[in-house]
């Protein structure tokens, strides 16, 4: 057998003043504050979201990217904010279409692949010396990086140049 507890009408209504009472100071302590209804968009922010989901290693193309309006006044800082800055930028992590694009998830194209040909350049006064040899590890232009001259089997430590030379630093 089940029993159902009574209703107490007298509850009822303190709970339903109670209420009332809160319902009233709520309207009232939000009457008497002043809170700005989108400052971010007085600043004229902008924050650059993929279009579609972009993978860890791909490219980013100018085609693919979109500049919205920043409506989130807390945003966290270190946000892409022009597609200019980000285009041609590899991604270090998954982008999910939609979501702002940190800045620390971008890296710069790498210049040298691990294991394929470069020139090795080393020059100190007028002593210019060159030789090929085959980067241990892939590298971005102005990485310093350790590289295998092929002739000697030396491994030697340079800089990771514009032309995709490597300038070996003197021991």
């Amino acid at each position: 057998m089940m029993f159902r507890p009574r209703k107490n009408p007298a509850r009822k209504r303190a709970t339903g003043r109670a209420g009332a009472f809160l319902a009233l100071a709520a309207i009232a302590i939000g009457a008497t504050l002043a809170v700005p209804a989108v400052p971010a968009l007085a600043d004229g922010r902008f924050a650059v979201i993929p279009k579609r989901t972009i993978y860890p290693g791909e490219q980013l193309d100018a085609t693919v990217l979109e500049e919205v309006a920043v409506t989130n006044p807390n945003i966290a800082p270190g946000y892409a904010e022009r597609i200019e800055a980000v285009d041609g930028l590899v991604t270090r992590r998954t982008l999910v279409a939609g979501r702002i694009i940190l800045v620390s998830s971008l890296r710069e194209p790498f210049a040298v692949s691990r294991g394929k040909a470069v020139r090795l350049v080393f020059q100190n006064g007028p002593l210019m010396i060159t030789a090929s040899g085959s980067p241990l590890d892939d590298a971005a232009v102005g990485d310093l990086i350790k590289v295998r001259n092929l002739d000697s089997g030396v491994i030697v430590t340079g800089t990771v140049m514009e032309d995709r030379t490597v300038h070996v630093v003197a021991k």
